[in-house]
């Protein structure tokens, strides 16, 4: 019986197709024909978003793209880094394992209650973010910042997250003071959750929010908190609302600078 290493390289390209850019960078290393058909573009063309006007529209918008040789190289490349959309209010890139695409929204993108208003929000530029602006609250007692995201830009059949990405800076009156985060899915499910966002008790338990997630720290030295997650079928075409808010408390808020929301593939357990 022949083994599978026999097989024309032709054949093992399809199979490593039908797997996971990480299982097709494993098998590279069985021998010489598989890493031949591991790194043939018949392979990473799978790999890639299948609607090829979508890949023109991103490397349009990121000309350094352009005149990337193999399909491979070009997978990596919107793997390794945040590609800049939609003139700067949103970001686009895929998974490097799973090849789904994640997106955030930048805060310009966003609806924010007053921030337009200078004497409760500015805008202003940050070395470490990605967008050329974030928002930065100055002074509101009233929280409220919304986002929307429509299922078909993203990839079918996908467990998705949404992650408030911030940075407390100076900041005042967000101590033991819940922030109710939401996820909805119009016309369908959706979740909400209170949240700690004070940084004095980031990744500990404090005695007065006991039991509240807080923020971790992401490897871009933002901070994130989950805002809840939902499932893209890739059926409907449907909205998914995202919600970040602190009304009740009447108190005086500020120190928050907010880049945006990012939307990725949940990670397994």
């Amino acid at each position: 019986m022949a083994e599978i290493q026999d097989l024309p390289e032709g054949c093992i390209a399809d199979i490593l197709s039908r797997t996971t850019p990480l299982d097709a960078c494993r098998f590279s290393l069985i021998s010489k024909t598989f890493r031949s058909a591991a790194d043939s573009d018949a392979v990473w063309n799978r790999f890639l978003p299948s609607d090829s006007n979508f890949i023109d529209s991103i490397i349009s918008q990121s000309p350094s793209l352009a005149n990337i040789p193999t399909k491979k190289a070009l997978y990596l490349a919107l793997s390794d880094r945040p590609i800049i959309i939609d003139s700067g209010k949103k970001s686009f890139q895929l998974d490097r394992k799973s090849g789904k695409k994640c997106y955030m929204l930048a805060a310009r993108s966003l609806s924010i209650v007053w921030g337009d208003t200078d004497q409760y929000w500015t805008w202003i530029p940050l070395p470490d973010s990605r967008f050329p602006e974030v928002a930065q609250l100055c002074d509101v007692c009233w929280l409220e910042i919304h986002g929307m995201i429509n299922t078909i830009i993203l990839s079918p059949n996908t467990q998705y997250a949404a992650y408030a990405v911030f940075k407390m800076i100076e900041s005042w009156g967000f101590q033991n003071r819940p922030v109710q985060l939401s996820v909805i899915v119009e016309g369908g499910d959706g979740s909400t959750t209170n949240v700690c966002l004070d940084p004095i008790v980031e990744g500990t338990p404090h005695p007065r929010v006991a039991g509240l997630q807080s923020p971790s720290v992401r490897t871009d030295g933002w901070l994130e908190i989950e805002m809840g997650e939902f499932f893209n079928s890739g059926i409907e075409n449907e909205e998914v609302h995202m919600n970040f808010m602190e009304i009740k408390g009447g108190n005086w808020k500020r120190g928050l600078f907010l880049e945006g929301i990012e939307v990725r593939p949940k990670e397994d357990n």
